[in-house]
């Protein structure tokens, strides 16, 4: 056999195989799930801290001036880089 005549024989060959199989991947049918696995949902608490990091999303830029949103992203800050907060030192009580 000429080396041209088996070339060309081959391309025959590979395209006729990548022609059936794309043909038999077309027509066949996804098989669906024989029914929806239900999950529990898990009820998280909610956390008091997301709440007022919305509520200081909602203010904006007045938020900027609010006492207690400076608080939360002061607790939020600190709960991010994992520092505990110090304990409040006690006032010193006047002896009169």
């Amino acid at each position: 056999m000429d080396g041209k005549l088996l070339a060309r024989l081959g391309a025959i060959v590979f395209v006729a195989v990548a022609i059936t199989a794309t043909a038999i991947e077309m027509t066949r049918k996804e098989e669906e799930p024989a029914g929806q696995v239900l999950r529990p949902v898990e009820v998280t608490p909610a956390d008091p801290l997301r709440q007022a990091q919305r509520r200081c999303q909602l203010l904006g830029e007045a938020a900027s001036r609010d006492t207690e949103c400076l608080r939360t992203w002061a607790e939020t800050r600190d709960r991010f880089l994992g520092v505990t907060p110090a304990p409040a030192s006690p006032q010193p009580q006047d002896g009169r």
